[in-house]
C-alpha cells in the first residue's frame, strides 16, 4: 500500500490549493479515503472524508463551505479542493486509508498560508 500527496506551497491568505493523493497496492474503489492535517504544535485532526461512491461526506467544522473533497476511482486519487485559506489552516495534510483494521498513511504534504 501506497499514498503519495502532493498539491502543498505556500499561499497567500484568500487563496487556494488543490490536494491530490494518488493511491497503489490495493483496490483503491473499495476503500472510502480520508484527508487529515496536523498544524505546529497540535494533534492530527481529521479534515474531510469520502465514501466508496461520493455519496458520504463529512466535514470538520473548521473548513465547511471551503474544502471540498471528491474521487477519481480511474486514477486512484483522492483530492482536496482548498479554498479561502486561512492561516489557521497551515499544516501538514495526510491522506488515509483504513483497511482491515490498519491505517496506511501518507508522507504528508506542507501546506502554509502566510502573506
Amino acid at each position: 500500500v501506497q499514498l503519495v500527496e502532493s498539491g502543498g506551497g505556500l499561499v497567500q491568505p484568500g487563496g487556494s490549493l488543490r490536494l491530490s493523493c494518488v493511491a497503489s497496492g490495493f483496490t483503491f474503489s473499495r476503500v472510502g479515503m480520508t484527508w487529515f492535517r496536523q498544524g505546529p504544535g497540535k494533534e492530527r485532526d481529521v479534515v474531510a472524508y469520502i465514501g466508496l461512491d461520493d455519496n458520504i461526506y463529512y466535514y470538520a467544522s473548521s473548513v465547511k463551505g471551503r474544502f471540498t473533497i471528491s474521487r477519481n476511482n480511474e486514477k486512484n486519487t483522492v483530492y482536496l479542493e482548498m479554498n479561502n485559506l486561512k492561516p489557521e489552516d497551515t499544516a501538514v495534510y495526510y491522506c488515509k486509508a483504513h483497511m482491515d483494521g490498519v491505517d496506511y498513511w501518507g508522507q504528508g504534504t506542507q501546506v502554509t498560508v502566510s502573506s
